[in-house]
């Protein structure tokens, strides 16, 4: 019986942000929380600089990278300018995400058929800096292979239409969100590329999605941080931990 690999949470601390900026000052601190998930079990941190500086801020990004002890995820857009502060900050891994004004939150997965020969050059510098770079995209075939030949190592499903149908209680929506991931977690791990899962996950979603052998990393920060609010971060990442943990002792039984 072979086992599946280790599977990895990424805490994502933009909400935390959110709070502290929704009143001003520096209460409560991204950088505290991250230090708080880290000691419970995160196995690393991810934070989005928007472009409009909603929640995280710049100085948010130095300071993670100069305070924690486990990698940082750099969620970011493709453009220039955060090109310059990725290439500044030289966080361990990128995630190329699409981004607008209007969302609330990041709603789709990037478009990298439409979008190859923009990314291509973006992807090359980050590549040559030596960051890892992840794109975040839907489990769509065409979107898989684009992103192995743009040669990116790294892409995240986004497991957001799934959650969602999960939540508005749409069975059958559900059942073919989770066989669109099944599948094109298969398809990217046969392509060579490392993948990863976010958007939506909760304990029982995240206890699901962590059966499948080919996701190494979950990550996870709406869910978490509303949950802090109730039972304190570091019992919530426990938690998740433990979720992970379970779904993944079911893909080892399977194996």
């Amino acid at each position: 019986m072979s086992l599946a690999p280790p599977l990895r949470l990424g805490v994502n601390i933009d909400h935390v942000a959110t709070i502290r900026n929704a009143r001003g000052g520096k209460h409560p601190d991204p950088v505290r929380a991250a230090l708080i998930a880290i000691e419970a079990g995160a196995d690393g941190i991810t934070a989005h600089l928007r472009e409009d500086r909603r929640h995280i801020r710049d100085d948010d990004m130095a300071r993670l990278k100069s305070d924690i002890s486990r990698p940082l995820n750099f969620e970011m857009a493709a453009t220039p300018e955060m090109s310059r502060i990725a290439l500044m900050t030289r966080p361990n891994a990128v995630c190329l995400v699409p981004e607008r004004r209007q969302e609330v939150t990041t709603e789709g997965g990037l478009d990298v058929v439409g979008q190859h020969n923009e990314l291509a050059p973006f992807i090359s510098r980050l590549n040559d800096a030596g960051i890892r770079v992840s794109l975040f995209i839907a489990a769509d075939p065409r979107q898989i292979e684009w992103a192995a030949k743009l040669r990116a190592p790294v892409i995240e499903i986004h497991t957001g239409g799934w959650c969602d149908a999960i939540a508005d209680g749409n069975a059958a929506k559900a059942e073919t969100e989770w066989k669109r991931i099944v599948h094109g977690a298969a398809l990217a791990k046969s392509a060579g590329l490392e993948v990863h899962a976010g958007h939506g996950l909760d304990y029982a979603t995240a206890e699901t999605i962590a059966s499948l052998p080919q996701i190494v990393e979950l990550n996870i920060g709406h869910y978490l941080v509303g949950e802090a609010i109730e039972t304190g971060l570091a019992d919530a990442t426990r938690r998740m931990r433990a979720a992970m943990d379970r779904g993944r002792a079911k893909a080892a039984s399977a194996a």
